[in-house]
Order: C-alpha cells, then sequence, then structure tokens
C-alpha cells in the first residue's frame, strides 16, 4: 500500500519522485537508528525552545520514522511553563486539521493518528501558538516545505496571520534541501530543526 494519500498521487511528477524517495530513506532506518536520531533531535528542540522560551507550543505526534521520536510530546509538555500550553492535531474526515490541548493520554484517530482526548479547540487556535513545529519530508533553501501530500498542513498554516507564530519543521538532516518542488498551495517555514545542527532558519 503506498504511503501517499490519494491527493498525493495527483501531485507533479517531480514531487511524487522526490516524496517516494525521502520516504524509502526513512523506512530504511533501523529501529537502533531511528532512537539515537530521535535522541539527538530532541536536544536539539528543547535547547531551541529553551531559548525562545514560548508559552504555547503546536506541534504533533511523531510516528515511526517521522523526526522527533514518540517521547516528544511529553517533553515538550514538560518544557514548558507550568502556564504554558502545548497544542496537538486532531485530524478531520476532510484531512484539515482541528486542535486539543494535550494533557495526558492519547487515543487514536483518524489515519492512526495520536490525538489528545481533550476539548477540540477549532482549527483557528493554531493562531493562538507562539511555536509551531511541524512535520515535512524537506525544505528547501527558501523555506519551501513539502509534506505527505495531504495538504492538511498547508491548509492550517494558510490561516495564520503574517507577522504570525515561528513556524518550524522537524527533519531528518539530509532533507534541508537547495530547493523542493513546489505548488501555488505550498507554504514556508521560517526554520528548521535536525539531529547534526540544531535550528537553521529559511530561506537562507
Amino acid at each position: 500500500m503506498s504511503d501517499l494519500t490519494d491527493y498525493a498521487e495527483k501531485s507533479p511528477q517531480k514531487k511524487i519522485t522526490l516524496r517516494a524517495r525521502l520516504l524509502t530513506a526513512r523506512g530504511s532506518l533501523t529501529v537502533a537508528d531511528r532512537a539515537v536520531i530521535a535522541a539527538q533531535l530532541q536536544d536539539q528542540i528543547l535547547a531551541y525552545v529553551r531559548k525562545i522560551a514560548p508559552k504555547t507550543i503546536a506541534a504533533y505526534v511523531p510516528s515511526g520514522s517521522e523526526p522527533g521520536g514518540p517521547e516528544l510530546t511529553g517533553l515538550l509538555r514538560d518544557a514548558l511553563p507550568p502556564s504554558g500550553h502545548l497544542l496537538l492535531p486532531v485530524l478531520l474526515p476532510d484531512n484539515d486539521l482541528d486542535w486539543a490541548e494535550y494533557t495526558g493520554p492519547l487515543s487514536t484517530g483518524r489515519r492512526g493518528m495520536r490525538e489528545p482526548t481533550g476539548p477540540r479547540l477549532g482549527v483557528a487556535a493554531l493562531r493562538s501558538a507562539d511555536l509551531i513545529l511541524v512535520p515535512a519530508l524537506a525544505v528547501g533553501r527558501d523555506g519551501l516545505r513539502m509534506g505527505r501530500g495531504g495538504g492538511s498542513y498547508d491548509r492550517a498554516l494558510s490561516r495564520l496571520p503574517s507577522p504570525g507564530p515561528l513556524v518550524v519543521a522537524l527533519l531528518h538532516d539530509h532533507e534541508a534541501l537547495d530547493e523542493v518542488p513546489a505548488e501555488p498551495h505550498d507554504r514556508p517555514v521560517h526554520g528548521v530543526l535536525t539531529a547534526a545542527t540544531g535550528f537553521s532558519p529559511r530561506p537562507l
């Protein structure tokens, strides 16, 4: 079964080819590789969070070979001040993202996503974050982000004001590219975080 959504399969061929190559590379990582990389990236993420001291973070729950590791949500919540908030996405039937605060155990939602169980805050809740950590398969030097192709994060990020919250993509080191194939709906990020180099601003 393809890792790509139906929407992704309609992307331009260059995007489909690059997406498949990056997913294959992620799939080749062993469990031990993932654990080492996740621990290194978590250290970089927490150092960055402590540096900018956000009060509200919006993030996601990494699964499989996604950068960050399954422990990331708990580590982020512990890094926030007592009055801080960690928002996590809830996938809606139309692939849009609702948001809820992370306060404890997660449930399994659509497409197997791990989701918070608390009250839904609405699709506009992302605007309340100081820092937004997003998944990505690659980011170019110009800051354009390429995801898995479902369009969920492009829709969510399109609602942010300008200037708005700081948006940072979590990547494996080899996924910070010179350029990625782009379409008009693709949304840029302000920077990337990798295990080897930590935070790197975009555009470069």
